[in-house]
């Protein structure tokens, strides 16, 4: 019997037609749930930050040129600029507290309830920096906040005490980074970065200064005098007597300066000097992490804030102080050293919190920035600003 086999050959292509569509549906609803959760875990839904976040927008410049404007849109233009708004806002916060804006302790002395004394408190500030910023321009506003007591105490480096003098002296000037060491030193000129200093003015320095060495040794043996780094930083800052120095201006403010490592530059050159040449003078570090960590102990009930620009001794010196006091309340660091080496110089506040020498609670910012760009800025947006009511009252 012969069978007819045409119904069959064309059911075939029927069949493989659907077969065929049904898994071009099947792969396309598998793409778009793929492409679907793939979009979606690339574009998770947002939380919303309007009302949270300052929205970034830098200065219009169509609005002419205003530099109080100016200085009120860093907070918002992001990176470093925003950082020192930060600074600038932390800074304001600790000139403008009072003790009257805290709740009255139980504990606290009868004066320390009194509305007029609790006005007339306000935060203790504590100013760090290294030398290259006195060999620098940053001086003149150093000399400033220290001219109008606008900061009670300071911290510095040999060469932050002797190129304030050196400069009442001599002057230092502009040079280059790129000059060459050598050529440099066969003309008796020093470099520091692109600042360029004569030897003639060290020279003139050991002359103005070893017979104030020699008043101070007979002191010494007559009187009994003991010195310590502040007491002879006084002293310098008494006898330099000229208004461009900021020693001097500590000096008549009562303004304590300290430097623990005051024979690292050339004081310590001349104190070496000067002990072949009329030995015996004695300066004694003890007395002074005394009186500087008192600074932060007696503060209470001030708060402390602390501006620190760049590391090393200043920076740990007066962390360390308020390290005894629980933390300060306030700080700003502007320095370009960065943590990953563990330097202390590079740490971020955060770190300071761990040694109690932060609190918790302290408003803190760190500046990635050149003090040289960053503090002027900063001081005309916070101190300067403010001058008219910074003027210092209290004991």
């Amino acid at each position: 019997m012969k069978l007819d086999l045409t119904h069959i050959g064309h059911s075939f292509p029927l069949k493989n037609t659907l077969s065929t569509s049904y898994l071009q549906r099947r792969t396309m609803a598998g793409q778009q749930q793929l492409l679907s959760t793939v979009r979606s875990t690339i574009f998770k839904e947002s939380e919303t930050l309007e009302g949270k976040s300052s929205k970034i927008e830098g200065y219009d410049f169509n609005r002419g040129v205003d530099y109080s404007e100016l200085m009120k849109s860093m907070v918002s233009t992001g990176f470093q600029a925003s950082n020192l708004g930060d600074a600038i806002t932390v800074v304001n916060k600790m000139l403008d507290w009072r003790l009257s804006h805290e709740a009255v302790m139980e504990d606290c002395s009868e004066e320390e309830r009194l509305l007029g004394f609790r006005e007339s408190v306000r935060c203790k500030v504590f100013l760090g920096f290294t030398s290259n910023l006195i060999s620098s321009g940053v001086r003149e506003t150093v000399r400033y906040l220290v001219e109008h007591r606008m900061v009670d105490v300071v911290v510095t480096t040999a060469g932050g005490i002797e190129e304030d003098l050196i400069k009442c002296l001599a002057p230092t000037y502009k040079g280059d980074f790129s000059l060459p060491g050598a050529y440099l030193r066969s003309k008796g000129l020093n470099r520091i970065g692109n600042l360029l200093v004569p030897n003639d003015n060290y020279c003139k320095f050991e002359d103005w200064i070893v017979p104030i060495f020699d008043r101070m040794l007979e002191e010494q043996s007559v009187e009994k005098v003991l010195w310590t780094p502040s007491k002879v930083i006084s002293r310098l800052g008494k006898e330099i007597n000229h208004p461009s120095s900021y020693l001097h201006w500590a000096y008549k403010n009562g303004i304590p300066v300290y430097c623990p490592g005051l024979t690292d530059g050339s004081l310590g050159d001349m104190l070496y000097f000067h002990s072949y040449r009329n030995p015996g003078l004695v300066i004694d570090v003890v007395q002074d992490i005394r009186a500087m960590n008192g600074e932060a102990v007696h503060a209470r009930p001030k708060k402390t804030g602390m501006i620190i620009l760049g590391g090393g001794l200043p920076k740990h010196h007066i962390c360390n102080a308020n390290m005894f006091r629980n933390g300060a309340d306030y700080a700003v660091f502007i320095n370009t050293a960065q943590e990953f080496d563990g330097s202390d110089s590079g740490a971020r506040p955060d770190e300071a919190v761990s040694w109690g020498k932060i609190k918790g609670s302290a408003e803190t910012v760190k500046v990635h920035c050149d003090a040289t760009i960053a503090f002027p800025l900063l001081v005309a947006a916070t101190f300067a600003k403010n001058a008219n009511k910074l003027i210092k009252t209290e004991m």
